[in-house]
């Protein structure tokens, strides 16, 4: 069913046929936050919401877009020998970036292409719908055009282009989630080696539930460069008494011996963050291994308060909905998954109680914000893929 609208919504707005059809996931993280670019562990997962694709070669230098998320922008055309970042291209640099990098990395796009997109990710939600375009775009291009692409080559380009082309100095969780993830598994991955393992994610009588603040967040706006930045001058000081070439290779009690080489407590409470979240990612895994979903709750519970007081990056929305589900009966742990500043939680709820969860969360969250939050059963998904 959805190959066939992808093809009548492709023929609507080219007057052509598609050759091909695709879907790219979105992402949770069940813990590890900013830890990507500090040199420590990340558990994220691949889910159901996504970007479809549809898309044709064409003979000429043109690459035409329509998206389904922006129709009022219409298609938006670029020429394949100018893949500058251009403002006005609107969400199309995200394409542009990923063509110009996997040109410069010697593959043969020779000619342009149509592509129609349609994403199920709610737009500014932090469930990465920016990474989810750009796997998109790269499985788009290997398809058409026939690349010989190791899938960790497109997820390290998919990185490139967040960061050197949008300029988000962000790690590279987001686009390795979406492009290695399987069915019914999350992915535990070492951010400094990139040694990862999919652990199965059995969580019995329980599921995972996303809360969406529905306050847009602007990565690229953000603090998030700011976070890493302080995170990176902590680094700098640390190494003047410990050998380490990231945060990550500290544990809690280490950093506590060194700590006091940091000159500034704001830059305490940031490399604290990135310690001990390291330390309860790696706690997480066990727990998760042996069936101890309470205990991964409550390492998930840890998490949030680390993101609310040492990082400082939730605020009144993920704060109001992550406090109100841990009040819910049935609820193993919740805390903010993502970026923060907006965006989304996630909390692991009984079956039964998922109902009675989700309303007694959206009346503490409209009497406190004013507006009401939007909610998702999480279904984990294979990564990006030919349809």
């Amino acid at each position: 069913m959805i190959k066939a609208d992808l093809k009548e919504q492709f023929h609507s707005v080219f007057g052509l046929e598609a050759e091909a059809m695709f879907f790219s996931p979105g992402r949770i993280n069940l813990i590890g936050e900013h830890t990507d670019y500090n040199g420590g562990h990340v558990f994220p997962a691949a889910i159901t919401l996504g970007t479809y694709g549809a898309a044709r070669k064409r003979a000429d230098q043109t690459c035409r877009f329509y998206s389904e998320n922006f129709s009022e922008l219409g298609v938006i055309a670029v020429d394949l020998n100018n893949l500058a970042f251009d403002k006005k291209d609107n969400w199309t640099n995200y394409a542009k970036g990923v063509i110009k990098y996997l040109k410069a990395a010697g593959h043969r796009i020779d000619t342009g292409f149509d592509l129609y997109v349609k994403g199920t990710i709610p737009n500014g939600s932090g469930l990465s719908s920016s990474a989810s375009l750009e796997l998109l775009v790269g499985i788009v291009c290997e398809t058409l055009y026939e690349l010989d692409l190791a899938r960790l080559d497109l997820v390290k380009i998919g990185k490139e282009t967040e960061n050197n082309f949008i300029g988000v100095n962000s790690g590279i969780m987001d686009q390795f989630a979406i492009g290695m993830g399987a069915d019914e598994k999350a992915i535990y991955l070492d951010t400094n080696t990139l040694d990862y393992a999919l652990v199965p994610l059995e969580l019995g009588d329980y599921q995972i539930v996303i809360m969406n603040t529905t306050k847009r967040r602007e990565l690229a706006d953000s603090k998030y460069n700011q976070r890493r930045s302080e995170c990176e001058k902590a680094l700098e000081e640390l190494q003047k008494g410990v050998p380490i070439t990231s945060l990550g290779d500290l544990d809690d009690a280490l950093f506590d011996q060194y700590a006091y080489l940091i000159k500034d407590g704001i830059r305490i409470k940031r490399a604290r963050h990135a310690v001990s979240e390291n330390q309860r990612t790696l706690k997480a895994l066990e727990a998760l291994q042996a069936g101890k979903l309470d205990i991964f709750g409550r390492l998930m519970n840890a998490s949030h308060i680390s993101l609310e007081h040492d990082y400082d990056v939730t605020g009144i929305e993920l704060d109001t909905l992550v406090h109100t589900a841990w009040e819910q009966e049935g609820v193993l742990g919740a805390r903010m998954t993502g970026a923060g500043f907006g965006g989304c939680a996630i909390a692991i709820v009984d079956k039964k109680q998922v109902e009675s969860f989700k309303k007694a969360v959206e009346e503490r969250y409209q009497d406190v914000i004013g507006y009401k939050p939007e909610f998702y059963i999480a279904e984990v998904a294979q990564g990006a893929h030919l349809l």
